[in-house]
């Protein structure tokens, strides 16, 4: 239930529904009270003139980005986990051939990594996302893809069920078994870092964050006038700033803006 909920919850908070609400009460409004629907209708033009003129991306998703930095890879890797969401499952006509959306990296880095770290174990932690179809699960999407990357699926767990974060760190850490002192990587989106390992934390899992998929590679400057295209990574960003919140509230997380422990 919570999670459809949530599902729910986030369709209405979404930069571009937020947006639509308010020309829809614009709409509404603008024979009653013609003074506010003036008044929607003026926030809205004056929220995607600030998308478009207005580096908003940078300003939402740098401190994200910048919690944890890229590491210094150590000489022996225990394990490598990668979160799902890289692979458009809704979108998957041929499941030999599976789509990918803007996360691509955590695919092509985890197989890098695999190559790096012969010996390493391997995790691909995906279910579906779905509120109702549940037959379409990434990491089964993701076998061929990463097979065909090299990857030998005889070292990789796929993990099938997890719907979200916590899910991914509570299933995961249940099929690695990870002994103390082991160092596993987690590979994830740089955005989405803080909120991964506040999780993995959680469930007393200390992994080496490997952030990848950084925004900045779709967040222009000053006057980008790409207002549409920005509103989606500005979602991007909102819903981690949301979901940091919530996931400290219900204890999902062991912080609520975790940061880089001190090596001291």
């Amino acid at each position: 239930m919570g999670f459809v909920l949530s599902k729910i919850l986030w369709g209405l908070a979404a930069p571009g529904s937020l947006l639509f609400l308010l020309l829809c009460g614009a709409f509404l409004w603008h024979r009653r009270r013609p003074a506010l629907s003036r008044g929607l209708l003026g926030l809205a033009l004056l929220a995607l003139a600030a998308v478009a003129l207005l580096p908003v991306t940078r300003w939402v998703a740098s401190p994200l980005e910048q919690r944890f930095p890229l590491p210094q890879l150590p000489a022996r890797v225990d394990g490598i986990i990668v979160l799902g969401g890289a692979i458009e499952q809704d979108e998957t006509g041929n499941p030999d051939q599976p789509g990918l959306n803007d996360a691509a990296e955590r695919v092509t880095s985890f197989a890098a990594l695999a190559r790096r770290y012969p010996d390493a174990k391997l995790i691909y932690t995906g279910g579906s996302g779905a509120v109702r179809n549940q037959q379409v699960r990434e990491a089964d999407l993701a076998r061929p893809l990463l097979q065909s990357l090299g990857v030998d699926s005889s070292r990789t767990l796929y993990e099938r069920d997890s719907r979200t974060t916590w899910e991914n760190a509570v299933y995961s850490r249940k099929l690695a078994q990870p002994k103390p002192g082991e160092t596993w990587l987690l590979v994830t989106s740089a955005w989405h870092m803080p909120r991964a390992v506040g999780c993995f934390r959680k469930v007393g899992w200390n992994v080496v964050p490997y952030p990848v998929n950084y925004l900045g590679k779709h967040r222009p400057d000053w006057l980008n006038l790409s207002a549409i295209t920005q509103l989606h990574f500005i979602g991007l960003a909102e819903k981690e700033w949301i979901g940091l919140i919530t996931y400290w509230l219900m204890g999902r997380s062991d912080a609520l803006f975790p940061a880089p422990l001190n090596p001291n």
